[in-house]
């Protein structure tokens, strides 16, 4: 199959909001794939190719010189040897290496072409083609039953897979396929409340749980053998030896763990994110150490628990990993929920989760038994810029450089970038800010149009972390739209020193 089909199908479902149409437009092209297309075009399709990290950033794309062809002649199989090359480079002289293979790529593309494979490279497609769309479409054009492919995929940890064999296989493999000990699976993943009584009241009695600012990991134990995995399913073992001591001493033969790891300060104190990450991201040891905690078991010496409701995970947790185990209380009551919410927040951790204490372990399902409640937080920032979009967001300017005021100077005055987000705009908005954006630039660069900063805008914040990218240091977590503030005045903005005092440690 040609790699225009899967731009064009791209392009269809990034055109329409209705989810029906964007399964059978997907759907449409899997019934067509051959089945070695299978996997790979999957990974084209979720900005995940199958080969993992590339070793390719945004400015080795960006300064990509290439004259890209008229007609469309590339395959899928084709693409997907040139990324086969890219991420077998290494060593000495792999830089040009991979610069070579990529300008190759590019003039064989059209631009359209290479727009697509950019982001699929980046990461950064954004089509609406997301995992749960994709499972609907797999369901569909193979015949077999959602539910079928859904847990074969949450258990294989690999959609690609899953949708070779729902497509060529029968249902009976389907249906047989199973936990694995060693082989990563879909993480369970939670719904969202503002406050804990509200979660609570939607779930019932639950075990009330502190999130903690760490970073997620699955850990499989068989033996002595220990693996660890990210949330993306990503292979680390060797970057966490001191989760797969703490997991290997514990009284088991074989066990899958799901939980949290985050750095700790010298009075035990959850140090910044961003540390976390630092370490968690390192190919080696360092001196911080990453402590694990769990909030999950799904198999132990033989016996699956995914199935089984939760009490009876949480108490076989406790027998295995007492001192790893995320503090929690099983309650039903609205004001223990914000009690224990309220000392989460005090141990300096980001809320609580509230579990359903009957629910299983829906693997790789965004569902309501599993509810996180955390502070947000809202600032009043000023639009410095915003990038065009593409996708269905063609033609709108979209993504919002974001900017507060520097009241005492110390950053030069003015207004100090501090994030990004596209999160949270309407198509109203989108059409508003486009035409409204125009009207105010004061200069263009390729993508992106600067105005004057006098567009305030309501930002919600799950915090801040520190950051070398802005000059203030500081950068936005999670920021989406709220609404746009045309009661406030440019100096009225919150300032860069308020959010840099958000920062821990």
């Amino acid at each position: 199959m040609l790699l225009a089909e899967v731009v064009d199908t791209v392009s269809a479902v990034s055109a329409t909001r209705s989810r029906l149409a964007k399964i059978e437009a997907l759907a449409a092209l899997l019934r067509r794939l051959a089945p070695g297309e299978v996997g790979p075009a999957v990974g084209f399709l979720t900005a995940s190719p199958r080969q993992g990290r590339l070793g390719v950033g945004w400015r080795g794309l960006a300064s990509l010189d290439a004259v890209h062809a008229d007609e469309p002649t590339l395959t899928i199989d084709e693409v997907d040897a040139a990324l086969d090359g890219l991420a077998e480079a290494s060593g000495s002289g792999s830089v040009a290496a991979r610069g070579g293979s990529l300008r190759a790529l590019a003039e064989r593309a059209t631009a359209a072409e290479w727009d697509f494979l950019s982001r699929v490279i980046l990461g950064e497609l954004r089509t609406g083609a997301l995992e749960g769309v994709l499972l609907d479409a797999v369901a569909r054009a193979s015949e077999r039953p959602g539910e079928s492919v859904r847990r074969a995929a949450m258990l294989s940890g690999d959609l690609g897979e899953t949708a070779l064999l729902a497509l060529t296989g029968t249902a009976e493999e389907l249906d047989a396929v199973g936990l694995v000990v060693g082989r990563a699976i879909l993480p369970m993943l939670a719904s969202t409340a503002a406050t804990p009584s509200e979660a609570i009241v939607a779930v019932g009695e639950a075990s009330v749980e502190f999130k903690l600012d760490g970073a997620r990991i699955q850990v499989h134990r068989r033996g002595d053998d220990v693996r660890v995995f990210t949330r993306n399913l990503a292979d680390i073992t060797h970057r966490l030896p001191e989760v797969v001591e703490v997991v290997r001493a514990m009284p088991v033969r074989d066990v899958i763990l799901d939980g949290e790891t985050l750095a700790l300060d010298e009075n035990d104190t959850p140090r910044p994110f961003q540390d976390t990450m630092s370490r968690f991201g390192a190919d080696l040891a360092r001196e911080m150490v990453l402590h694990p905690w769990f909030f999950d078991v799904l198999h132990v010496d033989g016996r699956d628990l995914i199935d089984e409701p939760l009490r009876v995970r949480r108490d076989e947790l406790g027998r295995i990993a007492p001192g790893h185990r995320i503090p929690g209380e099983v309650t039903a009551d609205p004001q223990d929920a914000e009690r224990i919410s309220h000392e989460a927040l005090a141990a300096g951790h980001e809320g609580i989760v509230v579990k359903a204490i009957d629910s299983v372990y829906a693997a790789g399902r965004r569902g309501s038994s599993w509810i996180k409640v955390k502070p947000v937080h809202t600032f009043d920032l000023l639009v410095l810029a915003a990038e065009w979009g593409y996708g269905r967001r063609t033609g709108w300017l979209s993504n919002l450089h974001l900017g507060a005021l520097d009241a005492t100077g110390e950053f030069g005055g003015g207004f100090v970038m501090v994030g990004k987000t596209f999160k949270g705009l309407t198509d109203a908005l989108l059409t508003w800010q486009t035409e409204r954006f125009q009207q105010l630039a004061v200069r263009e660069t390729p993508g992106t149009v600067w105005i004057a900063p006098e567009i305030m805008v309501e930002i919600a914040i799950d915090g801040v972390q520190r950051s070398t990218r802005y000059p203030g240091g500081v950068a936005l977590r999670f920021a989406r739209v709220k609404r746009y503030r045309d009661d406030k005045r440019p100096q009225d903005a919150d300032t860069i020193q308020t959010l840099r005092g958000m920062l821990r440690g």
